[in-house]
């Protein structure tokens, strides 16, 4: 056990087993915390980001420090990160121990407090995370779980919903991504290639409705409808 205490030299073995009691040891850590202080970071994300961070600048910032020791431990952190990955994804128990199961904080409108003292949140964080969602009525609220990643999964009751083109049955018209043709002064000529116009059709568009060249242009987009939206340096 030589490996637990400082020593002027480890061997490539020590290093190995520093790495791997240092990587399930945070493991542990970061479940006892609980969700919340990991915030949106997978459990064993949130481990080898905090040990890799914290090995690899060691070295870099002491001189008497050998790259040996991060660079041995760096891999055998990630070969076991790799091998954590694979093994949540193989066997359904050991990822619903490191992946818990949703927690239900809010039900058909009403507090679960049981709910949110396994979570280990409080009403406070509770009403945060649903003002986020725009649900400023606990009442409206038919399902709110807190997931593995922190967040709050937020289901309004049906009739509090808002009303789509699709409660209707409403035809509507595709999804249309505008294209940048303009951007800080540049003009994007491939773009315009593509839409079938050139460097002039942009120009005359400019001068005839807003008075301005391409220089002035801090953005510019074009739908398929052919419809210029310029925002001017302002």
């Amino acid at each position: 056990m030589d490996f637990f205490h400082s020593q002027e030299t480890l061997t490539t073995l020590e290093w190995i087993l520093r790495a791997v009691v240092a990587y399930f040891f945070l493991i542990l850590v970061a479940k006892a915390m609980g969700q919340r202080s990991i915030a949106q970071l997978r459990l064993i994300d949130f481990a080898i980001a905090l040990i890799i961070g914290n090995i690899i600048a060691h070295p870099l910032s002491d001189e008497h420090l050998g790259l040996k020791g991060s660079l041995t431990t760096t891999v055998v952190l990630v070969v076991l990160y790799i091998g954590s990955v694979y093994t949540i994804l193989k066997f359904p128990r050991i990822r619903n121990l490191i992946t818990p199961a949703p927690i239900t904080l809010v039900k058909d409108g009403e507090i679960i407090y049981k709910g949110l003292y396994k979570a280990r949140i409080s009403i406070d964080i509770l009403l945060e995370e649903l003002r986020e969602e725009k649900v400023e009525d606990v009442k409206k609220v038919a399902l709110a779980l807190w997931e593995a990643d922190g967040k709050v999964s937020v289901f309004l009751d049906p009739k509090y919903n808002p009303i789509t083109p699709a409660t209707y049955k409403m035809e509507t018209e595709p999804f249309d991504l505008p294209k940048t043709i303009i951007k800080e002064g540049t003009i994007y000529s491939n773009v315009l290639k593509q839409i079938n116009k050139d460097e002039v059709w942009v120009i005359e568009k400019l001068e005839n409705l807003y008075h301005t060249n391409i220089k002035n242009v801090l953005l510019a987009t074009i739908d398929q409808k052919d419809n210029l939206r310029v925002f001017l340096y302002k």
